[in-house]
């Protein structure tokens, strides 16, 4: 019997028909019962969703501000009751409908 920490389907090198892991309980992992831990996690740890589209990872940007137009971004956000990310894609989108070409 090996002794190891359950791994994801991500890992290549691990056959569970072929090798045999035990969970805390002592039962097997199996291909089935990853698929219910995997399943327990999302639904307990969803995430935010994406906002590029189902499913789809959203890309993330990091962008330096000064501390009057962060402080004014928290304070729009804070009267609006809405998270400071929210307001800085609404002003982001805003930008480029109004700039693009």
């Amino acid at each position: 019997m090996t002794s190891r920490k359950p791994t994801t389907r991500t890992d290549p090198d691990v056959d569970l028909e072929a090798e045999d892991f035990r969970l805390p309980d002592g039962s097997r992992l199996t291909e089935a019962k990853v698929d219910e831990i995997v399943e327990r996690v999302h639904r307990r740890y969803p995430g935010r969703p994406s906002v590029s589209g189902e499913r789809e990872r959203t890309p993330v940007m990091t962008v330096r501000v000064s501390r009057a137009a962060r402080a004014a971004l928290e304070e729009i956000a804070s009267a609006q009751g809405r998270r400071l990310a929210d307001i800085s894609r609404e002003a982001l989108d805003e930008y480029i409908r109004r700039h693009a070409s």
